[in-house]
């Protein structure tokens, strides 16, 4: 029998677990990079020459089918919220300030890393394959179709919040919010519905191999109390 307070016993299992990710980071990283790289690698051979696949085309002609100013008002509002300098820049400096004055200063870093790899990425990506947009579409866009860049950035923060803050309720908010960025990207003919897959695919990669290396120091910074860097101390 033990002396350990109740529910002590508990941590270092999990503290255990968070440093043997840390400990084999690069075979974690190099395992999700190539799942990742695999199917989109395999979305873009089928889809042959930046041709839409067939669920692209039978889903936009569903968008087509159903378009009216009831969802193209919530649309353009996901549109500004996921990108541009609202969804570039504001919404993950006001996270990252966030994280900051709650002395979550690992959780800041790993969330900066992951926004801006997750941007490159996207970026890199939409240079290398140049899909041409939908015809259909309805907002101005740079070129470069795949991947989705709304939604990659989207998943990336969703992932990221969910394992930083641990909440079931985040993972709820957080697929909600991807799913209607999704559902806006097309509904707006700015991708392909593969697109989206793609960018979906692309986010939890990058959210998953940036935090294997912090996977210990974001545990253990979870685990202490959280002042408000501006609360006097007692």
């Amino acid at each position: 029998m033990t002396n350990d307070p109740p529910g002590e016993s508990a941590q270092p299992s999990t503290d255990q677990k968070t440093r043997k990710v840390q400990r084999f980071w690069p075979l974690v990283s190099a395992f999700a990079v190539l799942v990742v790289a695999v199917l989109i690698g395999a979305l873009v051979m089928l889809r042959g020459a930046g041709n839409p696949l067939g669920f692209d085309t039978e889903w936009m002609d569903e968008i087509l089918e159903h378009r009216s100013p009831v969802w193209e008002i919530p649309s353009l509002a996901m549109n500004y919220l996921g990108g541009g300098v609202i969804g570039v820049f504001i919404v993950p400096m006001a996270i990252i300030a966030a994280l900051c004055l709650f002395r979550r200063f690992w959780a800041a870093l790993y969330f900066t890393a992951a926004t801006v790899l997750s941007a490159g990425l996207v970026q890199l990506l939409k240079s290398l394959f140049g899909r041409a947009r939908p015809e259909e579409i309805l907002v101005h866009a740079d070129f470069g179709s795949f991947p989705s860049g709304h939604v990659a950035n989207a998943t990336t923060m969703a992932v990221v919040l969910a394992i930083i803050l641990r909440r079931s309720w985040i993972w709820v908010a957080g697929i909600v919010y991807v799913i209607l960025m999704l559902l806006s990207r097309t509904y707006l003919g700015a991708h392909w519905l593969s697109d989206t897959f793609g960018g979906l695919l692309l986010g939890v990669g990058v959210a998953v191999i940036v935090w294997a290396p912090m996977a210990n120091r974001l545990f253990r910074e979870n685990e202490r109390r959280h002042r408000f860097v501006l609360a006097r101390a007692r």
